[in-house]
């Protein structure tokens, strides 16, 4: 059965000092009306500001969650956002005076009663659901995921830092109302008291105490503080993720595993989610390629493109096989693909993007400028099939720069980021 969306049955409001910025502000949450999302409202400028809290509107990650719309700001958003999920309230309008939300004890809790005083109302129309159908999984710096199909939502999470009250940690809870409520919510932010004056020198903490956040000392906890649960670290950074994935937009219905996540690593996750759930376009055959791509035997290196988002996203693949020519010179006796050539094949795939983003690829062709950070990660034999992902950072123009990767069975083998241009044939 497809539940429904949700609203506040009346509106409540809090107010509170922000843990980065140190400024007050106060929060007024408002019903909403169906397919209305969750949505920040900036009323502390002229005109105000509205800015859904979804992933395109993500600005900054550094210790916390920033959406942005023009130069309005709206910080440290994931508390709020995990309760709303963790409350599935799918429409509500979240008023703020001030540029980040109330820290008030560093945890979900404070709102998850104010969900609780303002009562739920159901509403006409089915929930955004964003369900996994089959198992994924994403590597971002020292954080690594994995999603799986499941009837509900669950998240299981690790962490792991050298200080004795942490260690390694982990923790694995449903994400419903009652389970969200009583075993995530009331964990709280943590920081190292070495690291506080730096931190606040750059703009960070300014509002942090011993009131909103667990402070370690370099070999225990502030006498000021007490622990809610033995694990309270590896919960609240489960908590944090909770609120990070809400910015998917969409109630999740999988099971999502998490080692070392951060903030930043977390929106890649929503990214990645939404894109492994997206419908996909028909596939592009070697035929199909032929007619975009200039290249031909021996050096046309894309065998077919399996998804295609224009202007954004494409994936290739490349069946490596005995007969390559270039296995007749390249380590004899011990074949392994040139990794000049594995970049040579990405930024093929990476061409086809380009040129349908444009349009007219009969007229044109692709001319790469620049590779910055690349990597091989290991080698390419026979038998391996790799998978070319690549990502659009910025177009001007008919100038494009683009993030790829190469995996084989999931393994990186290849990454750069290229910069390409357009021009007449």
């Amino acid at each position: 059965m497809t539940p429904v969306q949700a609203t506040l049955a009346r509106e409540v409001d809090v107010a509170g000092v922000g843990i980065h910025t140190g400024e007050f502000s106060r929060l007024r949450l408002r019903p909403a009306p169906p397919d209305t999302g969750r949505v920040f409202r900036r009323v502390d400028v002229t005109p105000p500001v509205e800015i859904p809290a979804t992933v395109d509107f993500v600005v900054d990650t550094e210790l916390c969650t920033t959406l942005g719309r023009g130069e309005t700001r709206v910080r440290t958003v994931e508390h709020l956002l995990a309760a709303l999920a963790g409350a599935d309230i799918d429409n509500v309008v979240l008023e703020i005076e001030g540029p980040e939300v109330p820290a008030l004890d560093g945890s979900a809790q404070p709102f998850v009663d104010l969900l609780r005083q303002a009562g739920r109302q159901d509403q006409d129309r089915p929930a955004p659901m964003l369900t996994f159908g089959e198992a994924g999984g994403l590597e971002h710096s020292e954080a690594r995921y994995a999603w799986l199909p499941a009837d509900r939502w669950t998240i299981s999470c690790a962490v792991e830092f050298d200080h004795p009250c942490i260690g390694r940690q982990f923790a694995s809870f449903t994400i419903d109302p009652e389970t969200f409520g009583r075993d995530v919510a009331p964990a709280r932010t943590f920081g190292f008291l070495r690291e506080a004056d730096a931190l606040r020198q750059r703009g960070l903490a300014r509002g942090a105490s011993t009131a909103n956040t667990l402070v370690l000392t370099n070999d225990g906890l502030h006498p000021e503080v007490h622990l809610r649960f033995p694990d309270e670290f590896v919960r609240h950074k489960l908590l944090d993720l909770v609120g990070d994935l809400a910015l998917a937009g969409r109630r999740i219905r999988g099971h999502i595993v998490a080692d070392r996540p951060s903030h930043r690593a977390n929106i890649e996750l929503v990214r990645a989610a939404l894109r492994a759930t997206r419908p996909r376009t028909p596939v592009l055959d070697a035929r199909a390629i032929l007619r975009r791509l200039p290249h031909r035997y021996p050096f046309l290196l894309v065998d077919r493109i399996v998804e295609v988002e224009e202007g954004r996203r494409i994936v290739g693949i490349k069946n490596v096989t005995i007969n390559e020519p270039f296995f007749v010179g390249h380590f004899p006796g011990h074949p392994i693909m040139p990794g000049v050539l594995l970049v040579e094949a990405m930024a093929q795939v990476g061409g086809v993007l380009l040129l349908d983003s444009l349009g007219q690829p009969d007229d044109k062709v692709v001319y790469f400028l620049a590779l910055d950070n690349v990597r091989w990660r290991r080698p390419v034999v026979p038998g391996d099939q790799i998978r070319f992902e690549l990502e659009v950072i910025h177009i001007r123009g008919t100038t494009c720069k683009m993030r790829g990767v190469g995996t084989v069975d999931g393994q990186r083998v290849v990454e750069a980021e290229m910069m390409a241009k357009v021009v007449d044939r």
